[in-house]
């Protein structure tokens, strides 16, 4: 048997009948603190520093990509 049962209620009407506790105020400030934080770090993401950030760890990180290239090669050669 296959029963179908339709109920017409608001989010807030269906958890208080599930028993369900309210988070709206929890959500409402972590929504502000996400926003707080997403502010203060906007100045990051401008393009010259983020050039400017690539640029300092690409010498070393190029260096080091090298170095493991070598000792894959290495490691091929003697297996």
């Amino acid at each position: 048997m296959k029963m179908t049962l339709d109920v017409d209620c608001t989010p807030e009407e269906a958890r208080r009948f599930l028993g369900l506790p309210d988070v709206s105020a929890l959500n409402e400030q972590l929504t502000r603190e996400m926003q707080a934080r997403m502010s203060a770090n906007l100045s990051a993401l401008a393009p010259e520093d983020l050039v400017k950030n690539w640029m300092a760890f690409g010498a070393g990180a190029q260096e080091q990509f090298r170095k493991l290239m070598e000792a894959s090669l290495a490691a091929a050669g003697k297996g």
